[in-house]
């Protein structure tokens, strides 16, 4: 598994910038209100929510901002009626992507995607034409100022998938049901400075195309990245 180019760089430090900071604090909020609502807003009873409360705070996300996307969630009169719908499809070069979105008027959010893949030279599939191409995993990248052998160490201790030396950052592969271990393994080993810890979809085989195309794809990504209704988009590009 890829993570270390220009392309994943830039997305790794994306979150810098304080436009799309913001942007990228909405849609987190968003997805924490779906999480929480229904729920007491405890995290620690509520294994889904609390893996989107480590994926806010991996973007660096206040907690004041975390704590009132649950409060809003818990109101009394809240609007929070969001659907999630997932859209699959290509880019351009074959490149597969999955689109998950949070929504209040799917009519809308499907005209968006659709005209967005289309205007950059990709297409909407249908249910099922890419999925199986993906697996749900965590993934940790921690800074690479710290030693490798003792992140080997303990991740191999606390059981994780595989651990890549990217050169500029340690990425951590885990079972989805084993990342809020591993990632307290590192914690309790005083090692916190994770650029990202999440749990997400990734290909189990990644697709290599060169600069230009590359760039084309990640333009479509972008896009869509764009749009307030999508949450993630995942891909089998190689970056």
């Amino acid at each position: 598994m890829s993570g270390h180019s220009k392309w994943a760089t830039i997305h790794r430090k994306k979150g810098l910038i304080d436009a799309e900071r913001g942007k990228v604090f909405q849609k987190l909020a968003k997805e924490i209100q779906v999480a929480a609502k229904g729920t007491n807003g405890d995290p620690d009873m509520n294994p889904g929510l609390r893996m989107i409360i480590e994926k806010a705070r991996s973007n660096n996300m206040p907690k004041d901002n975390i704590q009132k996307a649950i409060d809003k969630a818990l109101g009394n009169n809240s609007d929070v009626n969001f659907e999630s719908i997932r859209y699959e499809g290509y880019a351009p070069h074959g490149i597969a992507i999955m689109i998950d979105c949070l929504t209040d008027n799917k009519n809308r959010t499907a005209m968006l995607v659709r005209s967005t893949l289309t205007k950059r030279g990709g297409n909407l599939g249908t249910d099922g034409s890419v999925n199986y191409l993906f697996k749900r995993k965590g993934i940790i990248e921690i800074e690479a100022n710290n030693n490798f052998d003792q992140i080997m160490d303990i991740a191999i201790s606390a059981d994780a998938l595989d651990v890549i030396d990217n050169g500029d950052c340690y990425t951590i592969y885990t079972e989805p049901e084993n990342f809020l271990n591993i990632k307290k393994a590192f914690e309790e080993n005083q090692i916190t400075d994770f650029l990202r810890s999440e749990v997400t979809y990734l290909a189990d085989n990644l697709v290599s195309l060169d600069e230009e195309q590359t760039e084309k794809v990640m333009n479509l990504i972008e896009a869509l990245e764009d749009i307030d209704d999508v949450s993630n988009v995942y891909h089998n590009l190689d970056i």
